[in-house]
């Protein structure tokens, strides 16, 4: 979707009872902990161990950030064209637009290999939630609890990788509440098969996004292979013949990247008062920057496009993000879940530690506070907005964690994680100077600016010189660029490192201590109190609402459910779905003017289209950004839709659930294969998703 959520929230109060509490169809639910019995008492839906591990085993996570899904058994996945738009970024070139002009391989032999993207299926979940905390004893301070969880979770993912070969992630729940061991079968030879133009994908572009009514055909389809082969899929996404009907139940298997709906108030006063608002400064910034930068040219604007249109929509969703925590319907009734947890700690001995947890957090919150402009400018990485930076710092890091105990590397470095990151450093993808050069020079203006000119790190990093000479100089003067360059000195160690003599290597070390130091304080000092604090809090929970409950979205595997249906705006109702005809009159309501334009070949295909067929739909599913992609599922597992994004009011899901007018949008099964068939040409894709033998 482009990355959800906003103001409206009218919700049943928290009930004070051990039964598991639903409210409305909400949840991103754990596949090894759904809620069978509420399905089967609401809808008569059993969602059986072989229908999860289908769905499960079927889902698609794209480390790029966004979702998928197998909907073929030679390989073949499903996702939006938003989250296939870094790969079509990188494949173009001044002569080949591929965002603009799309892309269609009709044959095996045509389909293009992306050069860094990895895709995870989960094959299995592990609860080891017993060994994590019982490495953090009482005593610790939280530095050493930090070490101690760092390294005992470290000793699981190594055990892991070893005997399975999967990669084997520990994932933190409920905020600290538990810890489950996710492994996944890694795919890294992923090939495009088709994408639609951008324009058509992103219709109504910035204007349109997060409204609804909408008209896009947000879609993009890639095969994994093996051994230079379509991989041969066990578990895959049949077509649905009718697609999604209004009532319907449906399900929604995806990534949802972060929701805050455990958060305490201390938490959300950080957020609405310095977290967003600071965020909110970076993206405008960056927004000007790169309109700027697109202005000057065509091939500037490719270049920029890609990163333009992620900028622009998580402008759009901190803003609706901020207005909900300016909404006093959403504080009174997060003051109010807050009151009853603190109430049940109070009475409960056994839920005694829990009662200074929220002071705890308190404080943490003071001291994020009082980091945050350094973290972000200088281990986020804020103040060197530059590939060609974050690459210098990987290779320098690496060189000092590789020598480290597995244990005590930081996490990124961990040797389970080593595969994947040694994927993405040495990926071929092109790096273009002017415009690494352009968002040097302005990252390292908001560093002078937010640090001050005269601080004495500043200085040493400008050496002397204006942001734009200086980036121009480390630009020009570094050899990274090139990926066997990268590959001799990841090998080479420290020794090569200092033989380079590389620019940009010298100003990561320049910056490196203080980056490190920074990290380290906001790793125990913030994020071990909070951990510790809100694995409390998740006991009192679970207390109140019994075990059968969802965490917060972590970018893990989920499962939402809820009805295809419309809602009432403005005393008016929204229908739950749109139509091709809707997509013309839309264009024709703005005379076909960017960003309501059409494609050529979508005016000159007009007639062959059936206009009745519709092309996008809403659902009460409960999803969030990182759901980008992920298939929206009938009860017999089949595709009726596809979700690309929320509407305006789904923009304060990210706090609090609500499915008054809270809505995923999807792209419907029939609208992608109309589109096909009609306007593209592609019966070949066609009758692979919907199985017909040709």
């Amino acid at each position: 979707m482009k990355l959800l959520l906003l103001f409206v929230l009218v919700a049943t109060a928290l009930l004070m009872s051990a039964a598991p509490v639903v409210r409305g169809d909400e949840g991103m639910w754990l596949f090894n902990n759904p809620p069978r019995d509420y399905l089967k008492k609401k809808y008569g839906f059993d969602a059986t161990p072989d229908w999860l591990d289908r769905v499960q085993k079927s889902s698609v996570r794209f480390n790029s950030g966004g979702s998928g899904s197998f909907v073929s058994p030679d390989g073949l996945v499903m996702t939006n064209h938003h989250v296939g738009a870094d790969c079509l970024q990188k494949f173009g070139t001044k002569e080949h637009n591929y965002l603009r002009d799309g892309f269609h391989a009709r044959t095996h032999a045509e389909e293009r290999k992306c050069d860094d993207l990895e895709l995870n299926v989960l094959m299995s979940i592990e609860d080891v939630t017993a060994r994590v905390k019982g490495a953090v004893k009482p005593d610790m301070k939280p530095e050493q609890a930090f070490a101690a969880r760092r390294a005992v979770m470290a000793e699981i993912e190594k055990e892991s990788t070893d005997k399975t070969g999967l990669r084997s992630d520990v994932v933190t729940l409920y905020q600290g509440g538990e810890y489950h061991l996710y492994r996944f079968k890694k795919y890294t030879d992923v090939r495009l098969v088709f994408a639609p133009e951008q324009q058509i994908a992103f219709f109504g572009g910035d204007p349109d996004n997060f409204e609804y009514p909408r008209f896009d055909l947000d879609m993009c389809f890639f095969r994994v292979y093996e051994k230079n082969k379509p991989a041969k899929i066990e578990h895959y996404l049949k077509w649905s013949k009718a697609g999604a009907k209004d009532g319907e139940l449906v399900f929604v298997s995806g990534h949802p990247g972060r929701t805050n709906r455990l958060a305490t108030l201390a938490e959300l006063d950080y957020l609405r008062d310095l977290g967003y608002p600071f965020l909110l400064q970076r993206l405008n910034r960056m927004e000007v920057l790169l309109m700027a930068f697109s202005g000057r040219n065509e091939e500037n604007a490719r270049q920029a496009r890609e990163l333009l249109f992620g900028v622009q929509n998580s402008r759009k969703a901190r803003v609706g993000g901020l207005a909900a925590l300016l909404d006093p319907q959403l504080m009174a009734r997060k003051k109010e879940q807050e009151k009853k947890y603190r109430a049940k700690a109070k009475q409960d001995d056994a839920l005694m530690d829990a009662r200074t947890a929220w002071e705890r957090i308190a404080a943490a919150q003071k001291i994020r506070a009082a980091n945050i402009h350094k973290y972000t400018l200088l281990e986020g990485g804020a103040g060197f907005q530059s590939e060609l930076f974050g690459i210098a710092r990987t290779l320098l890091r690496a060189a000092d964690e590789k020598g480290k105990p597995n244990s005590k590397r930081l996490r990124e470095f961990r040797d389970s994680n080593l595969e994947s990151l040694e994927f993405h450093l040495f990926s071929e993808a092109p790096i273009y100077n002017d415009y690494e050069k352009v968002k040097l020079a302005d990252a390292l203006t908001f560093l002078a600016n937010q640090m001050g000119g005269d601080n004495p790190l500043v200085k040493k990093v400008l050496a002397g010189k204006s942001p734009s000479d200086r980036a121009y100089e480390l630009v020009s003067g570094t050899k990274l660029k090139d990926a066997k360059f990268r590959k001799k000195l990841y090998k080479g160690g420290k020794e090569a490192l200092e033989a380079a003599n590389d620019p940009m290597i010298a100003l990561a070390r320049l910056v490196d201590a203080e980056a490190r130091k920074v990290r380290k304080t906001m790793e125990s000092e913030v994020e071990e109190v909070q951990r510790q604090a809100y694995a409390e809090i998740a006991k009192v929970k679970f207390a109140l609402e019994g075990t059968s409950t969802y965490p917060d979205a972590t970018f893990t595997l989920r499962l939402a459910f809820g009805q295809v249906k419309g809602y009432e705006e403005d005393g008016k109702h929204v229908p739950f779905e749109t139509t091709f005809a809707g997509l013309y009159e839309r264009s024709a309501e703005h005379h076909n003017r960017e960003p309501f334009d059409l494609p050529k070949r979508w005016v000159e295909k007009k007639d062959k289209l059936n206009l009745k067929t519709p092309l996008n739909f809403i659902c009460t599913a409960d999803i969030i950004g990182g759901n980008s992609g992920s298939p929206v599922i009938n009860r017999q597992a089949e595709v009726v839709g596809l979700i690309f994004d929320g509407n305006i009011q789904s923009l304060a899901l990210d706090f609090a659930f609500s499915d008054e007018q809270a809505r995923a949008l999807s792209v419907h099964s029939a609208g992608i294969v109309e589109a096909l068939r009609k306007v593209y040409d592609a019966d070949e894709l066609a009758d692979e998703l919907t199985g017909r033998k040709r």
